[in-house]
């Protein structure tokens, strides 16, 4: 199994990192760049598309998976290693609807979103667009939380309210160098090692495989960026990051009978959700459009303390360690131990809220 993770995590870096280079070098002669305005902290024209590449590297990865188990003279031929790395192909067949599901829900979500880099559509309409995807991954493709819910509407609700708060928390995110994805690859690293530790073999791959995609993106992207990704991929970044923490199993009954588990994306997305609510609420404060971009952002914040780019994004890099490693421990802690992560979850936020309220 170590084998086939390392793999799936260097595969999809390599293929993510070519890409991308190659998007790279075909945006400018393009014109498809993001240009200096007044709501941006960028100051050059830098080319976008780094979400093609995204894109591209999951859905190559995510379609190869699906015909090496769908197609016997592959799986035939690949045989020796499908037994070596103690997969199930019978279980990974059960699942292709569900990932087809999945992969469509990222094909629509890409087209909106490369969409949007190219004619900026309005607010109102990606919500639709958004919502409808969310309903329907969670109604067909199973990413739904059902712990503790009877009702499949609102269970459905619920998930589809999660998957969009996600996707838009994420698509916040990407208004500085390296911010959106670095901090995605960090959630779905925690998020992972849950996945490892309840045995879910494919949720698990999946989160490797987005790592590698990522990390192959950064390598690009980490200040001084040479290229962003755009809506095309803070779209695909946010959805993928809900699918895995909604599709992973956090409580066990028959091992412990605690629930504290399912705390754990909460605690893994405490900044995340904190840089949405905060420049959310600040937004309606003046009187705009929550939507509507500009500098207000966490790290804009930390810019106006004196960060410089790279240290600004190793600071959002290490709140959101400080709080998901913490996370990590939901497994192991009683009633007690589950209080105390997400008190000192709250109070990083706290002393974030603090080290910035000077700047607001």
């Amino acid at each position: 199994m170590l084998t086939l993770a390392i793999a799936l995590c260097m595969g999809s870096f390599a293929l993510s990192a070519v890409l991308t280079a190659i998007v790279k070098k075909l945006a400018v002669p393009l014109d498809f760049v993001a240009h200096p305005a007044s709501d941006r902290y960028h100051r050059s024209v830098i080319p976008l598309g780094g979400g093609i590449a995204i894109f591209a590297t999951l859905s190559a990865v995510i379609l190869a998976s699906i015909a090496v188990v769908k197609f016997p003279i592959i799986s035939n031929y690949l045989g020796t290693f499908i037994k070596r790395s103690t997969l199930d192909p019978a279980d990974f067949l059960a699942r292709i609807d569900e990932l087809l599901v999945i992969w469509l829900s990222v094909v629509v979500l890409f087209t909106l979103g490369l969409w949007d880099d190219s004619k900026h559509l309005g607010p109102f309409f990606k919500l639709v667009v958004q919502v409808a995807v969310a309903i329907a991954a969670a109604a067909f493709g199973d990413i739904r939380v059902e712990l503790f819910i009877e009702s499949k509407i609102i269970s459905i609700a619920l998930s589809a309210f999660w998957i969009v708060l996600i996707i838009n928390a994420f698509n916040f995110l990407d208004n500085m160098d390296g911010a959106s994805a670095g901090i995605a690859v960090i959630t779905s690293s925690i998020l992972f090692v849950a996945a490892a530790l309840s045995g879910q073999i494919l949720v698990g791959g999946l989160a490797l495989i987005f790592v590698g995609t990522l990390l192959g993106f950064l390598v690009f992207n980490f200040p001084p960026a040479k290229i962003f990704m755009g809506d095309a991929g803070s779209l695909v970044v946010g959805f993928f990051v809900a699918l895995l923490s909604l599709r992973i199993t956090y409580y066990h009954e028959a091992q412990s009978g605690q629930w504290y588990p399912v705390l754990m994306p909460l605690v893994v997305m405490a900044v995340p959700l904190y840089d949405f609510i905060s420049v959310t609420l600040l937004r309606i404060s003046q009187g705009k459009s929550p939507f509507v971009g500009d500098t207000q952002h966490f790290s804009h914040r930390l810019k106006k303390h004196g960060l410089t780019d790279i240290q600004t994004a190793l600071t959002l890099y290490l709140a959101t360690l400080c709080t998901g490693l913490g996370a990590t421990f939901l497994y192991q802690v009683n009633r007690i131990g589950a209080a105390l992560i997400l008190i000192q979850t709250i109070l990083v936020l706290f002393i974030i809220a603090i080290f910035e309220s000077r700047t607001r």
